[in-house]
This record gives C-alpha cells, sequence and structure tokens, in this order.
C-alpha cells in the first residue's frame, strides 16, 4: 500500500510467487487474479481469495525447439484489449483466457545465433540449467495505446521487432550502429500515446564493458532513429522510459543510477534528485488518478513522487521566470487518516505521502539575501496563517495544514494544546501569497470535501460550530486571565511604592481577589502535560483538543463539558466585573490624589492588537498528534 495507519510497515504486504521472482501483473478484469513469473518463464495465475496458484508456463509445440525463457521472462497484458496477455521465450505467445491456452504468434524474434548458445559445451563443468544461461530471448513486450494490434518485441541479443497486425506478420527494425551498437540488450519500449508512429526504447549493454546510457526514439515506426541521451546523461545505463499521461514533453528515464527528466521530449535531460537516491530504476508507472509517479528500483524498494502534476507545467517560458506558483491537484480537508499510532520499538515502517495541502513553487536562483513569506488567504482576503518557507533553486515544496491560526490561550504553568492548533478551513479556493523582497507573487488551491469522510455533512458542521465556540471561549478565556493578571501586577507594583496604609490596603486586597479570581481560570503552580492542577484553562484545553481532532459529530458529554465550561467562565466574567466597578473606583480615587494615575482594565481591542498570531509553530502530522503534542516538545517521534 501506499498508504497505511502509522506508517507502511513489512505486514502490510504480502508475499506472491516464489523464486527469484520478477514481473506480477493484475487481471483487469478480475481483481482477484494476479500473473507471476519466476526465473525461466515459470509463470503462475494466483487467485488471490482462495490462494491457489495455477501453473500457465507455455510449453513447446509438435516440432518446436527447445524454449528459450530469458531468466526475467516478460509477462505483459495488452493496454487496449484487457483480456490480451502476451509471453516471450524466442517466440511471442498469446492468451485472451488467462493462460489457460497459449497460441505462438511469431517466429524467433532472436537473431537466434548459434554461437550464443553453447552453454552445454561446458569443458566438463556441471552444466548450468537456472535459465541464467539462456541467451537469445525475448526480454521486453509492448504493445500501443492506440492500437491493440500493434505489438513491439525487444531481445536481449539486440532486435526490436513490430507487428502492426496483432502477430500476423513481423519486421525487425532496429537501430543503425551509429545510434545503438549491435547485439545491446533491448531494456524497454514506450510506444507513444500521442502518435502511433513514434517508439522510445532503452538499451543496455553493461555486459560488454559500455556503461553508456542509451535512449532512443523514432518517429516512423523504425525507419530512423535518433539517440535522445547527450553528455548530461552519463555512466547509467538505461532500464526504461515512460511518456506522461498528460505532457507529451515530459519523459521520465529510468537508468542504474537513478531518475531523470526531460521537459522537451529528450532534448535535455535533468537528474531528479529531490528524495530520490542514485539506485536502479528497473520499472516507472504514473498513477492515472492521484498523478503520483511510481518507481520500482533495486535496492531501495518501491519510491512514490507525489502528485507530478505541477511538473507538467514547466516550459522553457517559466523556467525564465524569477519566481512561480505551481498549481497542485484538489486537496481533501482533513486532519489525515493514517495517524493514530504511539511510538512503538523497531521495525522499518515506510513514510506516509501527506495529506496536509502541498504548495508548490520555482524559483530561478537561490534566494541568498533577505526572508520570503508565504502566507495563505481566504476568499474574503483573511489571512489563515504564514507557512515555513524554503529558498532553494528549482522546486520548493512546502505544506499547509489546512487549518486556521490556532487561538490565543492564557499563560499558565503547563502546555496548552488549543494553542497548538486551530480548527480545519472550509473547501473552498483559497490564495497562496509569496513575498520576496517588494514583489509578491499569488496563485490558488483548491480545497474540496474529503471523499473518504463517513461523516454526514450535518455532523461535520456541529463539529465545525462546536471547535468555532471553543476556540471563542479559548481566546475570551486569555482576554479575561490576560486582563485579571495585569491589573493584579499593576496593584502589587502601586502597593510596594504606596505609603499611605489605606491604599496599601486596599490595593492588597485588590490584589487578592484578583488571585483568586486567577485560580480559578488556571493552574498556576508546578505540572507538565499530565501532571498538576486542572482548572478551567486546561479542562477547556482537553475539550478543544478532542473536539478538533475529530472531524465528525462531538459526543453529547463533549457538548454538556462546553456548557458547563461556558457557565464556569461567565461566574468568573462576572466577578472581575464586579470588582471592576465596586472595588476600582475608590481605589482610583486614592491613586488619583497619592500618584495622579488610575488602574484601566486592558480593553479587548488593545488584547486583540497586543499579539500577531500567525499559526503554530508544529505543523501536525495528524489528528494523533493533536491529542498528544506533547510528544513532538518532549522529542518523542510521531508516527503518521
Amino acid at each position: 500500500p501506499s498508504q497505511s495507519i502509522g506508517g507502511i510497515q513489512n505486514g502490510d504486504w504480502k508475499n506472491i510467487g516464489g523464486g527469484d521472482g520478477f514481473w506480477v501483473q493484475f487481471d483487469k478484469n478480475d481483481k482477484d487474479v494476479v500473473y507471476t513469473e519466476y526465473q525461466g518463464g515459470h509463470a503462475s495465475r494466483i487467485n488471490r481469495r482462495t490462494n491457489e496458484y495455477a501453473d500457465i508456463q507455455p510449453q513447446p509445440g509438435p516440432g518446436d525447439p527447445k524454449l528459450r525463457f530469458n531468466w526475467s521472462t516478460p509477462i505483459y497484458l495488452n493496454p487496449v484489449s484487457s483480456s490480451t496477455m502476451y509471453m516471450g521465450s524466442q517466440f511471442l505467445y498469446r492468451s485472451y483466457n488467462k493462460g489457460v491456452t497459449w497460441k505462438k504468434i511469431s517466429p524467433d524474434l532472436t537473431t537466434n545465433d548459434p554461437k550464443k548458445q553453447q552453454q552445454e559445451e561446458s569443458g566438463g563443468v556441471t552444466v548450468d540449467n537456472s535459465s541464467a544461461e539462456n541467451h537469445c530471448t525475448i526480454f521486453t513486450i509492448a504493445g500501443s495505446p492506440l492500437d491493440s494490434n500493434m505489438i513491439f518485441v525487444g531481445t536481449d541479443d539486440g532486435n526490436l521487432q513490430f507487428s502492426p497486425d496483432g502477430g500476423t506478420s513481423w519486421k525487425k527494425i532496429n537501430p543503425p550502429a551509429s545510434v545503438i551498437p549491435p547485439q545491446t540488450w533491448v531494456s524497454g519500449i514506450e510506444p507513444s500515446r500521442y502518435d502511433k508512429n513514434t517508439i522510445y526504447a532503452t538499451f543496455d549493454n553493461h555486459m560488454y564493458g559500455d556503461m553508456n546510457t542509451y535512449c532512443a526514439v523514432s518517429n516512423d515506426l523504425g525507419l530512423s532513429w535518433r539517440l535522445l541521451t547527450g553528455k548530461e546523461v552519463t555512466g547509467a545505463y538505461a532500464h526504461c522510459i515512460r511518456e506522461d499521461l498528460v505532457s507529451a514533453d515530459l519523459l521520465f528515464l529510468g537508468t542504474e543510477a537513478g531518475l531523470w527528466i526531460s521537459l522537451d521530449r529528450g532534448l535535455n535531460w535533468t537528474r531528479f534528485d529531490a528524495k530520490v537516491p542514485p539506485v536502479a530504476v528497473r520499472d516507472i508507472r504514473i498513477h492515472p488518478q492521484t498523478n503520483d509517479l511510481v518507481l520500482a528500483t533495486h535496492g531501495r524498494s518501491i519510491l512514490i513522487v507525489d502528485d507530478i502534476s505541477p511538473l507538467r507545467q514547466l516550459n522553457k517560458n517559466l523556467l525564465e521566470k524569477d519566481l512561480v506558483i505551481l498549481k497542485t491537484r484538489p486537496v481533501p480537508v482533513t486532519g489525515g487518516h493514517y495517524g493514530g499510532a504511539f511510538p512503538d520499538a523497531g521495525g522499518f515502517v515506510g513514510q506516509n505521502s501527506s495529506e496536509q495541502a502541498v504548495i508548490m513553487y520555482y524559483l530561478k536562483d537561490r534566494i541568498t539575501r533577505g526572508d520570503i513569506r508565504v502566507e495563505v488567504f481566504d476568499k474574503a482576503g483573511k489571512s489563515m496563517g504564514t507557512v515555513p518557507a524554503t529558498k532553494r533553486k528549482g522546486l520548493n515544496i512546502i505544506s499547509w495544514s489546512m487549518r486556521m491560526k490556532p487561538p490565543r490561550v492564557a499563560k499558565g504553568v503547563r502546555i496548552d494544546r488549543a494553542g497548538f492548533f486551530g480548527p480545519l478551513v472550509d473547501p473552498g479556493t483559497y490564495t497562496v501569497r509569496i513575498t520576496k523582497g517588494d514583489n509578491t507573487f499569488e496563485g490558488t488551491l483548491e480545497l474540496i470535501n474529503d471523499p473518504a469522510s463517513p461523516h454526514s455533512p450535518e455532523d461535520r458542521a456541529l463539529q465545525k460550530k462546536t471547535s468555532m465556540q471553543l476556540f471563542a471561549l479559548s481566546e475570551d478565556l486569555a482576554f479575561l486571565n490576560d486582563q485579571v493578571l495585569s491589573m493584579k501586577e499593576s496593584a502589587e507594583a502601586l502597593k510596594d511604592s504606596a505609603r499611605d496604609a489605606s491604599l496599601k490596603k486596599s490595593l492588597t486586597a485588590f490584589a487578592t481577589k484578583l488571585e483568586k479570581i486567577r485560580k480559578e481560570l488556571v493552574a498556576t503552580t508546578g505540572g507538565l502535560a499530565i501532571t498538576g492542577e486542572e482548572r478551567i484553562r486546561e479542562k477547556l484545553s482537553d475539550l478543544y483538543a478532542a473536539v478538533i481532532s475529530y472531524e465528525g459529530r462531538p459526543s453529547d458529554s463533549q457538548l454538556d463539558k462546553m456548557e458547563i465550561l461556558k457557565e464556569d467562565m461567565n461566574k468568573q466574567e462576572k466577578l472581575a466585573e464586579s470588582l471592576w466597578a465596586t472595588d476600582l473606583p475608590g481605589i482610583n480615587a486614592k491613586l488619583k490624589k497619592t500618584f495622579g494615575t488610575e488602574l484601566q482594565p486592558e480593553s479587548r481591542e488593545t488584547f486583540n492588537k497586543s499579539e500577531d498570531n500567525t499559526g503554530p509553530a508544529i505543523s501536525p502530522k495528524g489528528n494523533f498528534q493533536m491529542r498528544f503534542p506533547f510528544l513532538s516538545v518532549w522529542g518523542f517521534p510521531v508516527k503518521g
């Protein structure tokens, strides 16, 4: 799987087949059926539901020579005719019924060079019959996505064969020696999805000590060929090439030393090394729904490059601009589906892809001086907060949690979870604004409802309403606590300066009453995260974190608790207002007479201006982390 709760673990995978397994193909018409192959053409049809294995290897017919299967015999499903399957020895076989019946549809498509078939002349050494000794075999099969009758076959001794009519006739279309050395393995074939006459092919000659990267294209069904790889791609023989599903200009090349991309149909190439190591890339696929690039590597398992749609926007004109915000795929609004695992011990875990909103932008040059600011705005122009930016040359990828700025929280002695994360924003179109020096650049993010959500619109609406009520309550508490604390500290400072006994007594009594209110609002003694007192702030923090970390309906108990906390808050607000109305006028009269000054409660307007809360310091890895943010604060790893 590409996503799994807590990360991708070995247990998420199921082994199928045996031997030194190579090709695996899923039946396009039956999700329970998988075709596998291991060395020497030993192929099976596996029923995943019953775990039955049926041997489907083609067998020689009357008068046929011994079949020569490659160590890595290809199984191939026709991209147009979903019930058509091919396998190759030195001959090409076709089946319409899941390998029950095979028909040989070609002559020997290899060179059939007898000098390369003398394995049994070993001089007395035990003969190898593992199929690794086989030569003059079919190594790759490809069908045109535009015509089910067009079949291409590549061999390990340098032949590239083409049938325009489903195997009735065949034509050798080898590139000339001036383009590709003779006898070079045909490692990959990619018939174009945009033009029936265009074929891309990769060639591997490292068996003869030639480590050059050979990738060629023909635009006339093999009548002429042109080498695509120039001096910039060196020292890594080629395994495969893939056209993009959307842009005919975008090509991906898998080599023994990593992945290369071209934005201009192979005229120029760039190594793709953004977290793709320089290991063998043996196969490449592009997911048609998610636009993810899937790489089968030798040495680093399967790698997924998330959402390559921004690459399709790159062209020569765009690359000359200083900064461009690239459009990304629509993102479901969610806190994540794959968190929830408490840190455990041992075992490799593959990282899930981010479920946050990806912001991708191109910088022509690395920013070495000054700062860059990325900010997100809703349709009303209200800031949703800033996102930490990167300044590297080329593509920059950052992510936004799709959460509002967190609420301001009351000052206290413990971590307040409410101050880490805001509620999820609503689906819609958001503006991304990047400020670089005196210049600003804008792009958009499209957020959609989560199609995987099991919650009804009514439940989601109640969750959002409750989240915003708790958000407002947290800010009200922060304001009241700030108001009470500032008045208390001011009263104590004036008391220390006062010489009048009556004034000292009044200020002391006033500060004591304020401290009593504050002790009901927030914990005032010791404790970290899971220890210490619990007052309104701590109870509200727990409730807020619980509600915003679940995207469905709050429980009745949670709704009841919110009403209780509102009542508790209202009680303390009235006590503070009573102090302002009853105690403060008399104290201010004495203060004005003694010091020429007065105590004034902080206004909400002043409080709102006192701090620009631009967003959380921690970008949540999932809803689980919002329930336990102290894990990150204490340095524990958090999965998901």
